[in-house]
């Protein structure tokens, strides 16, 4: 039976609610256990049990009690219809049963149980409600009673309602650690996450990767469609970023367009490399944002701790030179952190001096790069590219110095000068081989190309249809009516404009229903692996080529290096193929030998089938062997083994340790030997380091070296003594 309310109890003197109410104001009632008869004090009684009774109905506060064995006898019937129940139904329920144990949101709502079982009083203490989908915070109060003789009697309280106070107490502790706008943790946040977890993982031996990201291209966003639209975007992109990396907790906005991760117990950089790699996929795939379709990337760089750094600051300032390094290195890429980077940053800035002067000294120079037709062998064209020979470092790499001129402000009077020195070399070829020139997205974003691409024409002669600009898919950033603007006034010159690294992430159908391209290149992403079975490149291809013809455009595949590849491209139905399968970048004197022959026709060659990619370099490494140690030259590098020379006569069969340094070793095995040299294959294929190079997948950890070694006093190998077991070449 339903308990009586209190009109009831008003109105019909109800003994169930007499009693309930004198659990907590029986105290006006009664003194010393005795009641009070005189007619003033029954007066008193009454117009304070009046004032109790307003002031819980105002919802200011509420009361409680209880008895010895802390179950309640009384409780506000406001409150108790909040909690969703009457308050009849809740006499006799635990004080405790109304709350939620402590969740980790308060320290003190362990506390309560305790209080209660040692009577002691206790004020504004914070409690959760237990009710479902009640999620109401309460702070109550209580004081324990006892009877004449000194006897537990149970409790009386009061309560208040702090559920807007602690909500803004939470949105505050917040804002302090997490960022606003993504709901990402902000620097202050992740600081000290990473300063715990450095702590704690010295401590235990485990290693701890950490990555900083810089987006790409973002400032284009903001100058084009608003810092709105920039909000937008970062929202995304810190979406992408949790579905790749899945704990929030580890992600965090440092501000502006930078973010960090923290990865523990992680330092396979095979698997550092493979998230990165998703990482700028996925931020590199276009955004619609507010209606405007958005292409950005991302550059990352990565430091694992304790190998590139013991201490937070350590570990971010060398991710930090590894995303500087990555974005040196064209962008869209990762770098791992090497003790090298720090004299590679230093060169760099040199670099960017002599860059600003490298034109007047003559130092820039162009080659040109056969542009074959597949079924004929014979060359159609020619891609310039530029070279820099450094008076000082001698050849200096486009990848390299490209970045350097974007940054610096550079790429636009070495771009014109680029257009103008190619429409000049091109009229003095006889007959009508084109030339195609790479324009930059910094060169197609000034109004002022046309005019210059004009003036190179008409300066030097050449038929526009034989200039052929190329241009990467990154121009159509936020899909603007200047894009299609540009594109009809380079068209109006007549000039051949070729869509360059098609499906390298931003492909989209939309644009090439508007864009009048001549020709799309097919990165030689898709073609490098497009031969290995279970590849799906070579579908991807033969889409490209059926999209390609619908729309009556040519194709060239770039970077065929293998006969194997070239047939496969050939039956794709490719028109026309760029790379070294046919010919390397030759000077200007040599293409113009072969043109001045009359049809330039180029026979194949190459090695039959893909290899994988060797890099070509003289590093000196450590051999060790039999705890020997030897200096040895190694030589074209690939994935799954290399060539070293520097040791006379060694069998084969002979393993060795090859010590790359920083903590990378490798086992090898010698599997051809004459001389002085050796073809050698890893047991463990190296990985890409992101940057055109490779690394060891794992590295020695210094807590292990210094477990070998005493004193430790750096984080390095220890040496090996060299003895003559084998002849040193």
């Amino acid at each position: 039976m339903e308990a009586p309310s209190r009109m009831d109890c008003d109105d019909r003197g109800d003994d169930q609610a007499e009693d309930s109410q004198r659990g907590f104001l029986g105290m006006f009632s009664s003194r010393n256990g005795k009641p009070r008869g005189d007619a003033a004090a029954n007066l008193r009684t009454h117009e304070a049990l009046l004032l109790l009774r307003n002031y819980e109905e105002s919802g200011e506060g509420w009361f409680w009690s209880t008895d010895a064995k802390g179950r309640l006898t009384y409780i506000t019937d406001s409150v108790a219809q909040l909690m969703g129940r009457m308050s009849g139904k809740l006499l006799g329920t635990p004080l405790v049963d109304l709350f939620l144990p402590v969740d980790g949101r308060g320290e003190r709502q362990r506390t309560l149980p305790f209080l209660l079982t040692k009577q002691s009083k206790f004020d504004k203490l914070p409690l959760r409600s237990a009710f479902e989908g009640d999620d109401r915070w309460w702070a109550i109060s209580g004081r324990p009673q006892f009877d004449a003789s000194g006897k537990f009697t149970g409790y009386r309280g009061s309560g208040n309602d702090v559920t807007a106070q602690r909500r803004s107490a939470e949105d505050a502790s917040r804002l302090a650690l997490y960022d606003s706008l993504t709901g990402l943790a902000n620097r202050f946040n992740i600081s000290k996450k990473l300063d715990s977890t450095l702590a704690a993982f010295a401590q235990q031996q485990r290693s701890c990767a950490i990555m900083l990201l810089d987006l790409d291209r973002f400032k284009q966003v903001n100058d084009t469609l608003g810092h709105p639209a920039g909000d937008a975007l970062l929202k995304q992109v810190a979406e992408r970023l949790l579905k790749i990396v899945g704990d929030r907790e580890m992600v965090s906005r440092l501000g502006g367009d930078e973010f960090q991760i923290i990865l523990p117990d992680i330092e396979d950089r095979g698997k550092l490399g493979d998230m990165a790699a998703d990482i700028i996929a996925s931020l590199s795939q276009p955004y619609s944002v507010e209606g405007s379709r958005c292409i950005i990337g991302v550059s990352v760089g990565v430091a694992i701790a304790p190998f590139d750094g013991l201490s937070s600051d350590d570990l971010v300032r060398n991710a930090d030179l590894a995303l500087y390094a990555a974005k040196g290195n064209g962008r869209g890429r990762f770098s791992f952190y090497s003790s090298d980077l720090h004299q590679a940053a230093e060169q760099r800035r040199a670099l960017e001096d002599d860059l600003r002067d490298a034109l007047v000294r003559g130092e820039i120079e162009l080659s040109y790069q056969p542009v074959v037709n597949s079924r004929s062998n014979m060359v159609t064209g020619v891609e310039a590219l530029v070279r820099w020979t450094h008076r000082d470092r001698g050849m200096i790499s486009p990848a390299v110095f490209i970045p350097i001129a974007e940054e610096a402000n550079l790429i636009w009077p070495l771009g014109e000068w680029v257009l103008r020195k190619a429409c000049e070399d091109a009229a003095s070829w006889p007959g009508d081989m084109r030339v195609a020139v790479n324009v930059s997205p910094i060169q197609f974003a000034n109004a002022d190309l046309p005019k210059i691409v004009a003036q190179a024409l008409a300066t030097t002669g050449l038929a526009p249809d034989r200039l052929e600009l190329e241009i990467t898919e990154s121009v159509f950033l936020g899909d603007t009516a200047a894009t299609n603007q540009m594109f009809k006034a380079l068209k109006d010159l007549g000039v051949r404009l070729a869509l360059d690294d098609f499906g390298t992430g931003y492909s989209s159908l939309a644009y090439l229903q508007s864009a009048p391209f001549d020709k799309i290149k097919i990165d030689q992403s898709f073609v490098r692996d497009a031969t290995i079975p279970g590849s799906r490149n070579g579908a991807i291809i033969a889409a490209i080529v059926a999209l390609a013809e619908a729309l009556e455009m040519e194709t060239t595949a770039e970077g065929i290096e293998s006969l194997d590849q070239l047939d496969l491209i050939r039956k794709l139905n490719v028109s026309h193929v760029q790379g070294y399968v046919y010919s390397k970048p030759v000077p200007h004197g040599e293409l113009i030998e072969h043109a001045e022959a009359g049809s330039w026709t180029i026979k194949p060659a190459g090695p039959a089938r893909q290899r994988n990619d060797r890099f070509s370099l003289f590093r000196q490494v450590g051999a060790i062997h039999d705890n020997h140690r030897y200096s040895v030259v190694i030589r074209n590098l690939s994935t799954t083994g290399a060539f070293i020379e520097g040791i006379l006569e060694v069998p084969v069969g002979t393993q060795f340790v090859l010590d790359f340094g920083e903590g990378q070793l490798v086992t090898a095995t010698v599997r051809r030997s004459t001389k002085h040299q050796q073809g050698i294959e890893f047991e463990q294929t190296m990985v890409s380091d992101g940057n055109g190079g490779l690394c060891t997948r794992h590295r020695v950890s210094p807590y292990l070296i210094a477990a070998a070694i005493q004193p430790t006093s750096a984080l390095a190998l220890p040496s090996f003594t060299t003895t003559n077991d084998w002849k040193a070449a």
